[in-house]
């Protein structure tokens, strides 16, 4: 499956992004979807991730509260509602595939390119 994000920009903080990932190649239903970001020089960081039925979701403790992952299967997209945005989610923003949920990066056997996300006034 590939993986494209996209949706990334620059937003003020407080501010409102919805990214997605969209997938070619096979059913993006065939696949938990997880969301991660990265700084340069930095590994990867988790972000939320949904089950391939969308019945269940995690998210990292810093965006609990602010950030929404959804899917909608017959889109073949994964979205990520982000909402009260703050400087220190600057990142690049992953989207990737795993056949597990989970919030390791080594669950996830396919990643997309990412879009970035800046946040500043």
């Amino acid at each position: 499956v590939q993986l494209q994000a996209s949706g990334g920009g620059l937003v003020q903080p407080g501010g409102s992004l919805r990214l997605s990932c969209a997938a070619s190649g096979r059913t993006i239903g065939e696949y938990a979807i997880g969301w991660f970001r990265q700084d340069p020089g930095k590994e990867r960081a988790f972000v939320a991730a949904i089950s391939w039925s969308g019945s269940r979701t995690e998210y990292a403790d810093s965006v609990k509260g602010r950030f929404t992952i959804s899917r909608d299967n017959a889109k073949n997209t994964v979205n990520l509602r982000m909402n009260n945005l703050k400087p220190d989610d600057t990142a690049l923003y992953l989207c990737a595939a795993s056949t597990r949920l989970g919030g390791l990066a080594d669950f996830y056997d396919y990643w997309g390119k990412g879009t970035q996300v800046t946040v500043s006034s």
